[in-house]
C-alpha cells in the first residue's frame, strides 16, 4: 500500500481524493504548502498530490521547493501530481517540474488511474 501526501486546504478536494484513493493508498494530509517539506520528511510518501491553490505557499512554490531539496540530495526523489484549477494552468505545472497533473473538479477514476500510472512509472527500472 503506497503512502500519498495530499497538500490542500480545501476539504472538498481532500474528500474527493480520499474517495478515489482509499483502499489502495494511505492518504496523509497537510493544509499548507509551507508544511510540504516537513511532511515529506515525516511521512516519506511514495507520491505527493499538490493543490495549486493551497494557502500560504502556492502549489507551484511548494513543488519547486520539493524539487530543489531533491536536487540538493536532501530528499529522495518522488513523483508530484499537481491538482490544477483550469487547463491553462498546465504551464505552471510544467514550470514547477510536476510529473503529472489533473484539472479540478476531480474525476475519481481519472485520479486513481493517474496515481497508479505515475507510481508505476516512478518504480519502473530505468
Amino acid at each position: 500500500m503506497a503512502d500519498v501526501l495530499l497538500v490542500t486546504d480545501a476539504d472538498w478536494i481532500a474528500e474527493q481524493c480520499e474517495a478515489a484513493l482509499s483502499g489502495d493508498h494511505r492518504l496523509h494530509r497537510v493544509r499548507q504548502g509551507a508544511d510540504t517539506l516537513e511532511a515529506i520528511e515525516l511521512v516519506e510518501p511514495h507520491l505527493v498530490l499538490l493543490d495549486l491553490q493551497v494557502g500560504n505557499m502556492g502549489g507551484m512554490a511548494a513543488c519547486l521547493a520539493v524539487r530543489q531539496e531533491e536536487d540538493m540530495g536532501r530528499l529522495e526523489p518522488r513523483p508530484v501530481i499537481m491538482l490544477l484549477d483550469r487547463d491553462a494552468d498546465e504551464f505552471l505545472a510544467r514550470r514547477s517540474e510536476a510529473d503529472a497533473w489533473l484539472v479540478k473538479p476531480i474525476n475519481p477514476m481519472a485520479l486513481a488511474r493517474l496515481v497508479a500510472s505515475t507510481l508505476a512509472d516512478a518504480t519502473a527500472p530505468a
